[in-house]
């Protein structure tokens, strides 16, 4: 029986979580799939040597040893970043060998690249642990969904994110002082951009769309926020509203065209993702057939990912031994019949909102600002305003009732150059679950 050869690039967390998974699961993987998943060769130009339990595996500094030995079956991208990790996918797919990856960064601008490529020279593409980490969402979007039309794809897509705001939303903490801790704890990197101002989702939100729609969505395609404007005042405001403050990704499917958006979302605290605390992460889909579906667990990590990987090259390993290469096509929808997106305008998008407004406590201002509204024919449901310290700027937050997102970015320019308002505006929209 053939041995399943693998080659890893980059022995950093994931790829000691992957090479850590195939070692300790070798006996059951023979059970499962009747053969070996061997670690032939680790490229890591990092690493002086590697564990012992790892002794029957070649180190080495160059890649091309990896693309040049024949015996390797799949090639293992885990370095991360645009390249060299775009570049070395590509020289494994024209060496003719299989690949996984875990790279949503990549996926999500290059991806449409790399799986034609893939395509064309008849070899796989495993993804898995670029979305969710140890959560299978992937395969239970393109293999145990595949009977549904897609209608939409609401979830906590991030863990630092989440993380931070139940700090803030339990114990009341401050922003900056979570995410200091959040980074002495290893939840958050030292540049944690990408994880709180919604990038990291919007990457994993593009590789979801373009699954569950057969069109190829790409990171620009996506509105984008992040949560570092949110104050703990924002949290004790949402619980008066009966709701939690979520970084959400949100996609609805209209048809002809799809909405595509990253940003704080006030949860009602009876929904399903409102629970969804700490540093898990969640994915909420909604098909046609099926109804609601919500997956749940830990998004990221050393062994939830490197489970993911294992799982890809698993996979990838069973269609080797019995020649069915692609039977699943890498993105569900087979290559013909993918095809280029049409992004709803975010200025189309309709929903309640939330605003803070932080003005001088005079009379007439608040006159004033339901004027605007009214002008850009906002409509308020409710109106709240804290006592304030003598001499000091008041916080006055509206609820409003469905509005225009192209009348209050309008309405919202408008009040921010009074003079009476001391802050820039925050705005958050209200969830509404369409199904």
């Amino acid at each position: 029986m053939k041995v399943i050869r693998v080659g890893l690039i980059g022995f950093g967390t994931v790829g000691s979580g992957l090479a850590q998974t195939l070692f300790e699961q070798d006996e059951r993987l023979m059970r499962k799939i009747g053969t070996r998943v061997v670690l032939s060769r680790v490229v890591d130009i990092n690493l002086g040597q590697l564990p012992e339990q790892f002794k029957e595996t070649i180190l080495s500094k160059d890649v091309n040893d990896i693309f040049n030995d024949s015996g390797i079956d799949i090639v293992v991208e885990l370095i991360g970043g645009i390249e060299p990790a775009k570049t070395f996918l590509l020289e494994a797919i024209r060496h003719g060998k299989h690949v996984v990856t875990a790279n949503k960064a990549l996926l999500s601008i290059h991806g449409k690249e790399i799986f034609e490529a893939a395509a064309q020279n008849n070899v796989e593409v495993g993804f898995e642990a670029s979305v969710g980490g140890g959560i299978p969402v992937i395969k239970a979007l393109k293999e145990g969904l595949v009977t549904n039309r897609i209608l939409s794809i609401m979830g906590i897509m991030n863990g630092t994110a989440n993380y931070i705001l139940t700090k803030m939303t339990d114990q009341g903490i401050a922003f900056d002082e979570v995410l200091k801790e959040a980074q002495a704890l290893g939840f958050a990197e030292a540049d944690p951009t990408y994880d709180i101002e919604g990038i990291d989702t919007a990457h994993k939100l593009a590789i979801l769309m373009t699954i569950a729609y057969g069109k190829h969505v790409q990171l620009k395609d996506i509105n984008t926020e992040g949560i570092s404007k949110i104050q703990p005042i924002d949290i004790d405001f949402a619980r008066e509203f009966g709701c939690r403050i979520k970084l959400l990704a949100i996609s609805h499917h209209h048809g002809s065209h799809v909405e595509a958006r990253v940003h704080p979302t006030l949860v009602q605290e009876s929904h399903m993702l409102a629970s969804i605390n700490g540093a898990y992460n969640a994915f909420y889909f909604t098909g046609d057939t099926v109804g609601n579906i919500l997956l749940y667990g830990l998004g990221a990590g050393k062994m939830p990912t490197g489970s993911a990987v294992a799982a890809d090259v698993v996979d990838i390993g069973r269609n080797i031994l019995h020649g069915s290469i692609n039977r699943v096509p890498a993105l569900s929808y087979l290559p013909e019949h993918i095809g280029t997106p049409t992004i709803t305008p975010m200025t189309e998008l309709r929903c309640p909102y939330y605003f803070r407004i932080t003005a001088l406590d005079k009379p007439g201002v608040l006159s004033t600002i339901s004027g605007i509204f009214g002008k850009h024919t906002i409509s308020i449901k409710s109106v709240i305003q804290k006592s304030r310290q003598q001499d000091e700027p008041v916080s006055i937050v509206l609820h409003t009732h469905e509005a225009s997102e192209a009348a209050v970015q309008n309405a919202i320019a408008e009040i921010d150059a009074l003079e009476v308002c001391t802050e820039p505006t925050v705005k958050i929209r209200f969830l509404v679950d369409e199904q």
